[in-house]
């Protein structure tokens, strides 16, 4: 279940809440928040994050899990062709992993923070291999494996939302959760590659039904670890009502509506969710990108690469060689240019131009590091499940907008205008936000916040 596109998977049981008083300074952190603070915090990179023996495990349950769901993807979207001959169903097989997010994102929310995670985080584990049995079976039909799809798909962000919360849990809510959120994320970007070859592969040996087998065994064994490798730790928030039917889904929209209604976190929302909504127009084009300039098919899967390697090495270099102060004055001015580097598609199109470019426009997305302590740190304990669930499904169907959004568009204009427009309108729109960021970040250090004296982040007090 952990999506494909940003960074999602496995993840670890939370901790006791952690407490944050009136004076913004934290309490009930435990050792790794302790670890993370103080002068040294550039000291160990990685390495500390690994230190934490249950993010070990979750790392694991993760890298297992979300290469599973990869080669399902390509599997399903196989058996849907064989089934039909039909390449919308095909490809709506495909779609149909993004399009649910929103409704799991905003009605079931709630459940990140009214349940137990570790609770949380295996049943969604065990709900997904049971769909992925009822699709492996061959009596399955068409209608009933798009279904399956869109259920997994519907349960994806309540489990990231669960697992992006209860990092702060495993790993404090500083410098580590920065470095294990890019980890995943990382290993979200690895997976994507070797997953798709790897899935290509193994369907020249098994059927897909059989490859959809595999999926089984990736979430059985990830429910497995998270269940025995985490800590049973308490629901978040108690909630109003019996956590039941209707009373969930208004807690869970109550959640929505409060995280969305603070002008400051739906600021830092929007910089998160904005450059990868742009970020995807090469790729969703580049296999028409690549008969534009007629470079085959070996092109199509350069252009597909270039950026995931370029996004993995800019959270390598900035998680690694750059302090938590570092990585929080870069925020804003990579976030305003991590696009820019798309405008080389507007010149002479070529591998020569948008290989490079896409290569940088991957590695600006370092800027998600510090703007992901920004967020941490704005959102209070007991709505980080829902806020980080809303954070998932917005960037999913913002992303899946995205692509459609330019596939639309390259029907009208040739492939490289519309991507280099992509880079110009997105560039505009992220200095937009940037401003609206640096705005209330000022009027929050005025009204019910203080700096974070680690990363000079502003950290939630009181709320709006």
């Amino acid at each position: 279940m952990p999506d494909t596109t940003e960074t999602q998977g496995g993840a670890a049981a939370p901790g006791a809440p952690d407490v944050v008083d009136a004076g913004g300074s934290d309490s009930a952190g435990g050792p790794a928040e302790a670890a993370a603070s103080g002068d040294g915090e550039a000291a160990g990179g990685y390495g500390r994050v690994f230190g934490v023996p249950e993010f070990r495990v979750v790392f694991v349950a993760h890298a297992m899990s979300l290469l599973g769901v990869v080669v399902s993807e390509i599997a399903l979207t196989v058996l849907v062709y064989e089934l039909t001959g039909s390449p919308l169903l095909s490809a709506l097989a495909f779609a149909l992993g993004l399009l649910p997010y929103l409704v799991g994102g905003t009605l079931f929310a709630g459940v990140a923070d009214r349940y137990p995670p570790r609770r949380v985080l295996v049943s969604c584990d065990l709900l997904c291999a049971g769909c992925a049995v009822l699709m492996a079976l061959p009596a399955t039909p068409v209608a009933g494996l798009l279904a399956l799809r869109c259920l997994i798909a519907a349960v994806s962000p309540v489990f990231n939302g669960t697992r992006m919360a209860t990092l702060t849990d495993v790993l404090g809510d500083g410098d580590l959760f920065v470095l294990g959120r890019s980890l995943l994320r990382m290993v979200s970007q690895s997976a994507v590659l070797v997953g798709f070859g790897l899935g290509g592969v193994l369907l020249t040996v098994v059927s897909p039904r059989g490859a959809l087998v595999i999926t089984v065994v990736t979430f059985a064994a990830s429910a497995l670890l998270l269940r025995f490798g985490t800590k049973r730790r308490p629901a978040r928030s108690s909630g109003d009502g019996s956590g039941e039917g209707a009373a969930l889904m208004r807690y869970s929209l109550a959640g929505a509506r409060e995280v969305l209604g603070n002008r400051r976190v739906r600021a830092l929302l929007l910089l998160l969710w904005a450059p990868p909504m742009f970020a995807v127009a090469p790729e969703a084009l580049a296999a028409p990108y690549a008969d534009q300039i007629g470079v085959g098919s070996a092109g199509v899967g350069l252009l597909m690469c270039a950026m995931p390697v370029g996004t993995v090495a800019g959270e390598v270099y900035a998680g690694s060689a750059l302090t938590a102060a570092a990585r929080s004055r870069i925020v804003l001015p990579l976030a305003a240019t991590t696009l820019l580097p798309l405008i080389a598609y507007g010149f002479t199109p070529g591998l020569a131009w948008a290989l490079p470019a896409l290569l940088l426009a991957g590695a600006g997305s370092a800027y998600t590091l510090g703007l992901d302590r920004w967020f941490v740190d704005s959102v209070p304990p007991q709505l980080r499940g829902r806020a980080m669930t809303v954070h998932t499904a917005g960037l999913m169907t913002l992303q899946g907008a995205g692509m459609a959004l330019a596939g639309l568009a390259a029907e009208f204009f040739a492939v490289s205008t519309v991507v280099a427009a992509a880079g110009v309108l997105g560039t505009v729109y992220c200095l937009v936000l940037a401003r609206e960021v640096r705005s209330t970040g000022r009027a929050a250090a005025v009204t019910n916040m203080r700096p974070n004296p680690e990363t000079g982040a502003d950290r939630y007090v009181t709320g709006d």
